[in-house]
Protein backbone atom coordinates (compact mmCIF):
# COMPACT_ATOMS: atom_id res chain seq x y z
CA UNK A 1 0.00 0.00 0.00
CA UNK A 2 1.40 3.49 -0.84
CA UNK A 3 1.27 6.22 1.32
CA UNK A 4 -0.62 9.56 -0.20
CA UNK A 5 2.04 12.11 -0.16
CA UNK A 6 0.03 15.18 0.73
CA UNK A 7 1.02 18.51 -1.09
CA UNK A 8 3.26 20.73 0.82
CA UNK A 9 2.46 24.50 0.97
CA UNK A 10 4.86 26.65 -0.80
CA UNK A 11 4.85 29.69 1.69
CA UNK A 12 2.42 32.71 0.22
CA UNK A 13 4.65 33.90 -2.39
CA UNK A 14 4.62 30.44 -4.46
CA UNK A 15 1.05 30.19 -3.66
CA UNK A 16 -0.43 33.80 -4.67
CA UNK A 17 2.52 34.52 -6.82
CA UNK A 18 0.00 35.63 -9.54
CA UNK A 19 -1.35 38.22 -7.22
CA UNK A 20 2.12 39.49 -5.86
CA UNK A 21 4.76 41.53 -7.66
CA UNK A 22 7.28 38.84 -8.20
CA UNK A 23 8.43 36.88 -11.41
CA UNK A 24 10.46 33.87 -11.74
CA UNK A 25 13.76 36.09 -11.07
CA UNK A 26 12.40 37.12 -7.54
CA UNK A 27 13.98 34.92 -5.14
CA UNK A 28 11.57 32.98 -2.19
CA UNK A 29 13.15 33.83 0.99
CA UNK A 30 10.37 31.84 2.68
CA UNK A 31 9.90 30.27 5.85
CA UNK A 32 6.65 28.46 4.80
CA UNK A 33 4.45 31.35 6.43
CA UNK A 34 0.89 31.48 5.11
CA UNK A 35 -2.15 29.06 5.54
CA UNK A 36 -2.55 29.61 9.34
CA UNK A 37 -5.99 27.92 10.82
CA UNK A 38 -9.69 29.65 10.22
CA UNK A 39 -10.80 28.49 13.51
CA UNK A 40 -14.62 28.85 14.02
CA UNK A 41 -16.01 30.10 17.48
CA UNK A 42 -17.83 27.82 19.81
CA UNK A 43 -18.26 29.76 22.56
CA UNK A 44 -17.70 33.46 22.37
CA UNK A 45 -19.77 33.96 18.95
CA UNK A 46 -22.69 33.34 21.11
CA UNK A 47 -21.99 36.44 23.05
CA UNK A 48 -22.76 38.41 19.93
CA UNK A 49 -26.31 37.00 18.92
CA UNK A 50 -28.14 34.00 17.72
CA UNK A 51 -27.43 34.80 13.62
CA UNK A 52 -23.27 35.25 14.37
CA UNK A 53 -20.93 33.08 13.08
CA UNK A 54 -17.51 33.95 14.05
CA UNK A 55 -14.06 33.16 12.97
CA UNK A 56 -10.52 33.96 14.49
CA UNK A 57 -7.82 33.77 12.11
CA UNK A 58 -4.87 32.58 14.11
CA UNK A 59 -2.10 34.23 12.72
CA UNK A 60 0.81 33.31 15.89
CA UNK A 61 1.38 29.70 14.27
CA UNK A 62 3.28 31.77 11.80
CA UNK A 63 6.95 30.95 11.17
CA UNK A 64 8.04 33.73 13.83
CA UNK A 65 4.33 33.63 15.76
CA UNK A 66 3.13 36.33 13.64
CA UNK A 67 0.98 37.85 10.82
CA UNK A 68 4.17 40.06 10.15
CA UNK A 69 5.66 37.11 8.65
CA UNK A 70 3.73 37.38 5.35
CA UNK A 71 4.89 40.57 4.62
CA UNK A 72 8.47 39.89 5.83
CA UNK A 73 8.68 36.95 3.03
CA UNK A 74 8.34 39.55 0.57
CA UNK A 75 10.06 42.47 1.92
CA UNK A 76 13.11 40.02 1.95
CA UNK A 77 12.38 38.55 -1.07
CA UNK A 78 12.54 41.89 -3.31
CA UNK A 79 15.50 43.37 -1.10
CA UNK A 80 17.15 39.98 -2.27
CA UNK A 81 16.71 40.51 -5.40
CA UNK A 82 17.71 44.49 -5.57
CA UNK A 83 20.44 43.25 -3.65
CA UNK A 84 20.51 44.89 -0.47
CA UNK A 85 23.41 44.03 2.09
CA UNK A 86 21.28 45.13 5.24
CA UNK A 87 17.94 45.40 6.65
CA UNK A 88 16.54 48.24 9.21
CA UNK A 89 13.09 47.89 10.61
CA UNK A 90 11.45 50.40 14.08
CA UNK A 91 9.32 47.65 16.27
CA UNK A 92 7.42 47.27 18.92
CA UNK A 93 8.70 43.69 18.50
CA UNK A 94 7.09 41.67 16.05
CA UNK A 95 8.65 43.10 12.97
CA UNK A 96 11.82 42.90 14.78
CA UNK A 97 11.29 39.12 15.02
CA UNK A 98 10.33 38.43 11.38
CA UNK A 99 12.96 41.26 10.28
CA UNK A 100 15.65 39.14 11.52
CA UNK A 101 14.19 35.69 10.54
CA UNK A 102 14.13 36.59 7.34
CA UNK A 103 17.14 38.92 7.04
CA UNK A 104 18.72 35.96 8.28
CA UNK A 105 17.34 32.93 5.79
CA UNK A 106 18.12 35.96 3.07
CA UNK A 107 21.76 36.13 3.88
CA UNK A 108 21.36 39.71 4.96
CA UNK A 109 22.59 41.83 7.90
CA UNK A 110 19.91 42.94 9.87
CA UNK A 111 19.20 45.71 12.31
CA UNK A 112 16.36 46.59 14.75
CA UNK A 113 15.44 50.11 16.60
CA UNK A 114 13.19 49.49 19.35
CA UNK A 115 11.73 51.28 22.10
CA UNK A 116 14.04 50.43 25.43
CA UNK A 117 12.15 48.63 28.04
CA UNK A 118 8.41 48.55 25.47
CA UNK A 119 8.87 45.45 24.02
CA UNK A 120 7.47 41.94 24.85
CA UNK A 121 10.06 39.63 26.34
CA UNK A 122 9.68 37.12 24.05
CA UNK A 123 10.03 39.10 21.05
CA UNK A 124 13.32 40.82 22.12
CA UNK A 125 14.29 37.27 22.50
CA UNK A 126 13.47 36.47 18.98
CA UNK A 127 15.37 39.17 17.41
CA UNK A 128 18.35 38.73 19.64
CA UNK A 129 18.28 34.93 18.09
CA UNK A 130 18.11 35.63 15.02
CA UNK A 131 21.07 37.71 15.17
CA UNK A 132 19.67 41.11 14.41
CA UNK A 133 22.08 43.81 15.76
CA UNK A 134 19.49 45.08 18.48
CA UNK A 135 19.33 48.96 19.38
CA UNK A 136 17.21 49.62 22.83
CA UNK A 137 16.47 53.54 21.78
CA UNK A 138 15.31 56.00 24.62
CA UNK A 139 11.92 56.36 23.18
CA UNK A 140 8.68 54.96 22.03
CA UNK A 141 8.02 53.45 18.57
CA UNK A 142 7.20 56.42 16.67
CA UNK A 143 11.09 58.33 17.78
CA UNK A 144 12.33 55.31 16.47
CA UNK A 145 10.47 55.14 13.05
CA UNK A 146 11.92 58.69 12.71
CA UNK A 147 15.22 57.48 12.92
CA UNK A 148 14.93 54.36 10.50
CA UNK A 149 13.25 56.69 8.03
CA UNK A 150 16.33 58.77 8.23
CA UNK A 151 19.36 56.03 8.14
CA UNK A 152 17.62 54.49 4.97
CA UNK A 153 16.92 57.82 3.57
CA UNK A 154 20.95 58.34 3.78
CA UNK A 155 22.35 55.17 3.39
CA UNK A 156 22.22 52.06 1.52
CA UNK A 157 19.99 50.42 4.00
CA UNK A 158 16.76 48.67 2.94
CA UNK A 159 13.47 49.84 5.00
CA UNK A 160 11.40 46.71 5.71
CA UNK A 161 8.65 48.35 8.44
CA UNK A 162 5.06 48.34 6.49
CA UNK A 163 6.07 51.82 5.06
CA UNK A 164 7.93 49.03 2.05
CA UNK A 165 5.22 48.73 -0.45
CA UNK A 166 6.38 44.91 -0.13
CA UNK A 167 5.51 44.48 2.98
CA UNK A 168 1.80 45.28 2.14
CA UNK A 169 1.73 43.00 -0.95
CA UNK A 170 2.31 39.96 1.18
CA UNK A 171 -0.11 40.53 4.39
CA UNK A 172 -3.01 41.24 2.15
CA UNK A 173 -2.73 37.17 1.23
CA UNK A 174 -4.36 36.12 4.49
CA UNK A 175 -7.70 38.00 2.69
CA UNK A 176 -7.19 35.32 -0.17
CA UNK A 177 -6.88 32.42 2.63
CA UNK A 178 -9.78 33.82 4.04
CA UNK A 179 -12.07 33.83 0.98
CA UNK A 180 -10.15 30.71 -0.35
CA UNK A 181 -11.67 28.82 2.41
CA UNK A 182 -15.22 30.68 3.72
CA UNK A 183 -15.73 30.42 -0.20
CA UNK A 184 -16.54 34.14 -0.18
CA UNK A 185 -15.85 37.24 2.14
CA UNK A 186 -17.34 37.83 5.32
CA UNK A 187 -20.12 40.18 6.26
CA UNK A 188 -17.54 41.76 8.98
CA UNK A 189 -13.37 41.50 9.23
CA UNK A 190 -12.54 42.43 12.94
CA UNK A 191 -8.68 43.60 13.94
CA UNK A 192 -6.48 45.75 15.91
CA UNK A 193 -4.74 48.61 14.81
CA UNK A 194 -1.31 49.38 15.74
CA UNK A 195 0.50 51.07 12.95
CA UNK A 196 -2.58 50.48 10.54
CA UNK A 197 -0.43 47.86 7.73
CA UNK A 198 -3.30 45.20 8.24
CA UNK A 199 -6.10 46.62 8.04
CA UNK A 200 -4.76 48.81 4.89
CA UNK A 201 -3.23 45.38 3.65
CA UNK A 202 -6.67 43.32 4.16
CA UNK A 203 -8.49 45.68 2.72
CA UNK A 204 -6.25 45.77 -0.66
CA UNK A 205 -6.28 41.58 -0.73
CA UNK A 206 -10.53 41.87 -0.60
CA UNK A 207 -10.68 44.55 -3.07
CA UNK A 208 -8.04 42.71 -5.33
CA UNK A 209 -10.54 39.49 -5.24
CA UNK A 210 -13.53 41.45 -5.73
CA UNK A 211 -12.06 43.30 -8.78
CA UNK A 212 -11.17 40.39 -10.31
CA UNK A 213 -14.19 38.63 -9.98
CA UNK A 214 -13.12 36.25 -7.71
CA UNK A 215 -15.78 37.28 -4.75
CA UNK A 216 -18.27 39.88 -5.12
CA UNK A 217 -18.32 41.50 -2.33
CA UNK A 218 -16.18 42.89 0.44
CA UNK A 219 -16.43 43.06 4.12
CA UNK A 220 -17.00 45.85 6.38
CA UNK A 221 -13.78 46.31 8.59
CA UNK A 222 -13.60 46.96 12.07
CA UNK A 223 -10.56 48.31 13.57
CA UNK A 224 -9.99 48.13 17.44
CA UNK A 225 -7.50 50.86 18.89
CA UNK A 226 -6.33 50.87 22.49
CA UNK A 227 -7.82 53.40 24.73
CA UNK A 228 -4.19 54.90 25.53
CA UNK A 229 -2.73 54.75 21.91
CA UNK A 230 -5.91 55.85 19.71
CA UNK A 231 -4.94 58.17 17.16
CA UNK A 232 -7.18 57.57 14.60
CA UNK A 233 -10.49 56.91 17.10
CA UNK A 234 -9.37 60.97 18.13
CA UNK A 235 -8.13 62.60 15.05
CA UNK A 236 -5.31 63.31 16.73
CA UNK A 237 -1.80 61.85 17.08
CA UNK A 238 -1.14 61.01 20.01
CA UNK A 239 2.56 61.82 21.99
CA UNK A 240 2.74 59.45 24.54
CA UNK A 241 1.06 56.30 23.52
CA UNK A 242 0.57 53.95 26.82
CA UNK A 243 -0.90 50.71 26.88
CA UNK A 244 -0.51 46.82 28.01
CA UNK A 245 -0.77 46.46 24.45
CA UNK A 246 2.17 46.66 23.08
CA UNK A 247 1.55 45.68 19.42
CA UNK A 248 -0.23 48.10 19.10
CA UNK A 249 1.13 50.74 21.33
CA UNK A 250 1.75 53.38 18.64
CA UNK A 251 0.79 57.26 18.31
CA UNK A 252 1.31 58.34 14.57
CA UNK A 253 0.67 55.27 12.33
CA UNK A 254 2.55 55.30 9.27
CA UNK A 255 -0.31 53.53 7.58
CA UNK A 256 -3.39 56.14 8.98
CA UNK A 257 -4.81 57.71 5.83
CA UNK A 258 -4.40 54.13 4.26
CA UNK A 259 -6.62 52.75 7.07
CA UNK A 260 -9.10 56.25 7.07
CA UNK A 261 -10.14 54.74 3.94
CA UNK A 262 -10.38 51.33 4.25
CA UNK A 263 -12.63 51.92 6.86
CA UNK A 264 -14.69 54.36 5.18
CA UNK A 265 -14.87 52.43 1.42
CA UNK A 266 -15.61 49.11 3.34
CA UNK A 267 -18.72 51.31 5.96
CA UNK A 268 -16.49 49.99 8.84
CA UNK A 269 -15.92 51.31 12.08
CA UNK A 270 -13.26 51.96 14.33
CA UNK A 271 -13.28 52.04 18.02
CA UNK A 272 -11.13 51.89 21.57
CA UNK A 273 -11.24 49.26 23.85
CA UNK A 274 -9.63 49.75 27.42
CA UNK A 275 -6.56 47.85 28.60
CA UNK A 276 -9.31 45.90 31.04
CA UNK A 277 -11.41 44.98 27.99
CA UNK A 278 -8.67 43.75 26.16
CA UNK A 279 -7.00 41.31 29.22
CA UNK A 280 -10.76 40.42 29.63
CA UNK A 281 -10.51 39.74 26.28
CA UNK A 282 -7.07 37.88 26.18
CA UNK A 283 -8.23 35.85 28.87
CA UNK A 284 -11.70 33.98 27.18
CA UNK A 285 -10.15 33.47 24.32
CA UNK A 286 -7.48 31.16 25.80
CA UNK A 287 -9.68 29.83 28.97
CA UNK A 288 -13.15 29.47 26.60
CA UNK A 289 -12.17 29.14 23.04
CA UNK A 290 -8.61 27.28 23.38
CA UNK A 291 -6.91 30.09 22.13
CA UNK A 292 -3.53 31.70 23.17
CA UNK A 293 -2.98 34.90 21.59
CA UNK A 294 -0.60 38.26 22.58
CA UNK A 295 -2.98 40.93 24.49
CA UNK A 296 -2.70 42.95 21.47
CA UNK A 297 -4.51 40.15 19.29
CA UNK A 298 -7.05 40.58 21.77
CA UNK A 299 -8.39 43.59 21.18
CA UNK A 300 -10.19 42.14 18.11
CA UNK A 301 -12.33 40.50 20.39
CA UNK A 302 -12.52 43.04 22.75
CA UNK A 303 -14.11 45.18 20.53
CA UNK A 304 -16.12 42.55 18.89
CA UNK A 305 -17.95 42.24 22.62
CA UNK A 306 -18.14 45.89 23.04
CA UNK A 307 -20.13 46.22 19.67
CA UNK A 308 -21.91 43.09 20.82
CA UNK A 309 -22.99 44.51 24.09
CA UNK A 310 -24.38 47.96 22.20
CA UNK A 311 -26.87 45.61 20.16
CA UNK A 312 -24.79 45.93 17.08
CA UNK A 313 -25.15 42.24 15.83
CA UNK A 314 -28.67 42.49 16.98
CA UNK A 315 -31.38 40.79 14.55
CA UNK A 316 -28.10 40.15 11.76
CA UNK A 317 -27.29 36.92 9.97
CA UNK A 318 -23.46 37.19 9.78
CA UNK A 319 -19.93 35.89 9.26
CA UNK A 320 -16.97 37.74 10.94
CA UNK A 321 -13.79 37.12 10.67
CA UNK A 322 -11.14 38.31 13.06
CA UNK A 323 -7.16 38.33 13.27
CA UNK A 324 -5.75 37.00 15.84
CA UNK A 325 -2.25 39.15 14.92
CA UNK A 326 0.26 37.08 16.89
CA UNK A 327 0.71 34.01 19.77
CA UNK A 328 0.72 34.26 23.23
CA UNK A 329 4.03 33.15 23.87
CA UNK A 330 5.35 36.63 22.19
CA UNK A 331 4.49 38.44 25.41
CA UNK A 332 5.60 35.62 28.65
CA UNK A 333 5.83 37.58 31.51
CA UNK A 334 2.35 38.89 30.75
CA UNK A 335 0.97 34.94 30.59
CA UNK A 336 2.43 34.33 33.28
CA UNK A 337 1.28 37.30 35.11
CA UNK A 338 -2.48 36.74 33.76
CA UNK A 339 -2.07 32.98 35.37
CA UNK A 340 -2.88 31.49 38.49
CA UNK A 341 0.01 29.89 40.37
CA UNK A 342 0.24 26.25 40.46
CA UNK A 343 -1.02 24.29 43.05
CA UNK A 344 1.50 22.84 46.26
CA UNK A 345 0.91 18.58 46.11
CA UNK A 346 2.53 15.96 48.16
CA UNK A 347 4.51 13.33 46.16
CA UNK A 348 1.73 10.71 47.06
CA UNK A 349 -1.49 9.36 44.84
CA UNK A 350 -3.36 8.87 47.01
CA UNK A 351 -3.28 12.71 48.27
CA UNK A 352 -3.22 13.73 44.54
CA UNK A 353 -6.83 11.87 44.03
CA UNK A 354 -8.15 13.30 47.12
CA UNK A 355 -7.25 17.44 46.03
CA UNK A 356 -8.59 16.13 42.39
CA UNK A 357 -11.98 15.26 44.05
CA UNK A 358 -11.81 11.97 42.44
CA UNK A 359 -11.76 9.65 45.10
Amino acid sequence: MEIARATAWPGVIEHYAEWLPVTDATPRVTLLEGNTPLVRSEVLAQRLGKGVTLYFKYEGLNPTCSFKDRGMTMALSKAAEEGAKITICASTGNTSAAAAAYSTRAGIASVVLLPDGYVALGKLAQALAYGARTLAIDGDFDDCLELVKGISDRYPVALVNSLNPYRLQGQKTAAFEICDWLGAPPDYHALPVGNAGNITSYWMGYSEYREAGVTNSRPAMLGFQAAGACPIVTGEVCPKPETIATAIRIGNPARWQEASEALSESGGRIEAVTDEEILEAYRELSGEEGIFCEPASAASWAGLKKLGAEGFFEGKQCTIAATLTGHGLKDPDMAVKMAAEPEKAPNDLDAVVEMLGLA
